[in-house]
Parts: structure tokens; sequence; C-alpha cells
């Protein structure tokens, strides 16, 4: 079905793995494409997380320059524009993304890391914003990352370029763990299969409102929760949770 991906159902898994080895997995227009649309299928099936990876030595190494630089300035505006709707995909599906990071993952391959919910890295793996020690700065990359490692951070890495290793990201918190290569997949299967225990409606829910509240102002952000946790009370599983916490069972969730 795809030129660029492999995509595979795994029992309530969909596993999105990029496919362009040869290229290091960079992002072209048509490469974009594909990962928005195989993400919007995803977020429609009855799937309850998604894994995306890369094939090859790299995860991703971010836009593929070939493209970009065929491109006039509306050109280039369409590749953001692509790559930005990719990323906010990611977040606005129901389910819970992971990210499977191996070998290094380069200024958008870095921003789609940041911006899936949650990243398991190998020990082998790197992360870059190299465009600072380059001639195009990682402008839209620096978007998610600022949000997962705070400014000082952020800044070190526009800047300089450096690549920072897979302790320094854990450390920093653009991923939430790090493994030996060989563990990989296995530490990637069990942090999905707890994060998307429970509730399906719930959780869909829950993640949604967690990105319509971040980086507001405290008052809106509270705002926004009170009212989709009061509405959240209502669901089937919201019932069926507490009942089970009161009568002292395992739930049975309805979704």
């Amino acid at each position: 079905m795809y030129e660029h991906l492999l995509v595979k159902t795994d029992g309530d898994t969909v596993r999105i793995t990029m496919n362009r080895p040869a290229r290091r997995n960079s992002l072209t227009y048509e490469h974009l494409a594909e990962l928005v649309d195989a993400f919007r299928a995803a977020g429609s099936s009855s799937a309850t997380g998604v894994v995306l990876a890369g094939e090859g030595p790299v995860f991703s190494a971010g836009h593929d320059f070939r493209d970009v630089a065929s491109r006039d300035l509306m050109g280039v505006r369409d590749l953001l524009g692509l790559c930005t709707s990719l990323m906010q995909t990611i977040q606005s599906i129901p389910q819970v993304v992971i990210a499977r990071v191996h070998g290094l993952a380069t200024a958008a391959g870095c921003q789609l890391v940041a911006s899936c919910d949650l990243a398991v890295a190998a020990s082998s793996a790197g992360f870059a914003l190299p465009g600072g020690k380059g001639g195009w700065f990682c402008h839209t990359p620096a978007v998610p990352v600022a949000r997962s490692i705070g400014r000082k951070r952020l800044m070190e890495m526009v800047l300089t370029g450096d690549v920072v290793d897979a302790a320094t990201a854990l450390e920093w918190g653009l991923v939430n763990q790090v493994v030996p290569d060989e563990d990989l997949d296995a530490a990637v299967d069990a942090l999905l299969a707890r994060a998307t225990r429970g509730s399906r409606a719930s959780k869909a829910m829950g993640k949604q409102t967690v990105y319509a509240q971040l980086d507001r102002p405290e008052a809106d952000a509270y705002a926004i929760a009170l009212e989709v946790m009061a509405s959240a009370s209502q669901l089937p599983g919201a019932r069926e949770g507490m009942a089970a916490f009161l009568e002292k069972r395992k739930p049975a969730w309805p979704d």
C-alpha cells in the first residue's frame, strides 16, 4: 500500500516503520504524506497503540535536502506545512503513540520523537537539531523539543547542533526509557502495554485534553481540564472503574 512505509497490525497495536534505509529515512513530501495517511488510518481503527520505528541504521535523518533544495518558497512552505500536520496528527489521534528509536534521530527526525506521546531509545541512539551548525536552522523541529526539555537545553541543541546521546536525552526528558539495543522491542512493548490498559475512551479523551491544556495559563488549563473531567465522569468506563474500586473487584471495561 505504501512506497516508503511498512505498516503492520499486531493485535491491538499498529506498527508504522519508515522504510527508506538507503536515504536514512529522510522525509520527502511523499514520505510525509504517507505517514499522515498511516497515522490517520491508525487513528480511525480499533487499535489501542501505535509504534513508530525506522528501518535501517538510523531512526530518521529529518528532511531530505534533495527535496527541499528543489523547491521554491511556496514549495518549502507546503513541505513544512505537511510536516506540521503529521506532528499534530500524531498528537490528535486517540491511540497512545510510542517512538521506537535506534541510531540517530536528527532535525525533523528528532521532531518526530518529541511529538510522540512516549519514546523508548536504544543505548546507541542519538538526537540532534543540527541546523544551528549549518545553513538552515531547525525552527520547526525546535517546537516540540522545547516542550519536552526546556529552554536552556533546547538552546544548547539548536545553537551547537551537537548530538545528544541517549543517556542525556533521558536525563533531559526527551525520551522515557533507554535500554540496551537488544532489549528495545521488549521495552517498547512493555511500556505500550502499561500505557494502553484501562478504558480506551477515557484514555483517548485524556490524551487529547493534556495536549489542549499544555502551555496555557494555569487558569485556562484548569478551565479546560475541569469541564472535560466532569464530562468524563459520566463515561461507561469511568462508571465501571469507580464501581469496581468500591466493590473491590477487577473492572470489566466496556470500551
